[in-house]
């Protein structure tokens, strides 16, 4: 146990840290020129590959061949750690970006990174902005092809297992016209528990659930689609490592 910390202190942790400058030193440079945010994505996987790689996550995908790279989804996972970001960079395929707290965008250096990227705030604290945030995120995945990844719990789960799922991913693939592709990321809690910053090995699977169909829906069958999302990555982190 002494020695797993002292690995985790004096060799992952440092490695993560020039990591995360590195990799995000680039992308503030590849900013200036990619106007649509591809190739920020491209940089933001290398990183999450090499904190993988420095934290010794050994990560396993089930369910890829359900997944088309070149669709929209709304990619809906479950959320217990920060390391849940790396993984899904990773390992989903399609060209997606964040529906974040609008509180991660007011933070210096990340918030305008994060709005460069193209990623996109929600003002939970205002109903009725947030419904013509995700009114709008919807549009722009209709025109641009775009994914969006929300975690439907609205942040990570302090006990690990699922929290209430709000319905702000069901309204955004509604107004989209797009799928949802239910996610479950399992055994991540175990690399980054929430509240420590002592990153640990092991191993992490990644099992994705076939898409839930919303064409032809409207905004008000948003909670039964939300109940579906829940079902399935609840049956889905069922299945285990």
């Amino acid at each position: 146990m002494l020695v797993s910390y002292l690995i985790g202190v004096l060799v992952r942790a440092p490695l993560i840290i020039l990591s995360t400058a590195l990799m995000g030193s680039i992308s503030l440079v590849v900013a200036f020129w990619d106007s649509d945010g591809r190739q920020q994505l491209a940089v933001a996987r290398v990183w999450a590959r090499m904190l993988l790689l420095c934290a010794g996550a050994r990560v396993k995908v089930v369910g890829l061949e359900k997944v088309d790279p070149h669709a929209s989804y709304v990619v809906c996972p479950n959320h217990v750690s920060y390391f849940d970001t790396p993984v899904l960079l990773s390992y989903i395929p399609v060209n997606f970006r964040f529906l974040a707290k609008q509180e991660l965008f007011s933070i210096p250096f990340i918030g305008g990174h994060l709005r460069r990227a193209g990623n996109i705030s929600v003002p939970l604290e205002d109903p009725r902005a947030a419904l013509r945030v995700l009114s709008a995120a919807g549009k722009a995945m209709r025109e641009r092809g775009l994914s969006m990844l929300v975690f439907p719990e609205g942040g990570r789960s302090e006990s690990g297992e699922l929290e209430e799922f709000k319905d702000g991913a069901a309204y955004l693939a509604i107004k989209g016209g797009v799928p949802i592709l239910p996610v479950a990321i399992i055994g991540v809690r175990d690399i980054l528990p929430m509240h420590s910053h002592h990153v640990r090995s092991g191993r992490v699977t990644l099992r994705i659930g076939d898409p839930i169909p919303t064409a032809g829906l409207h905004s008000s069958n948003r909670g039964e689609v939300t109940r579906r999302i829940f079902d399935t990555i609840s049956r889905l982190r069922l299945e285990g490592l």
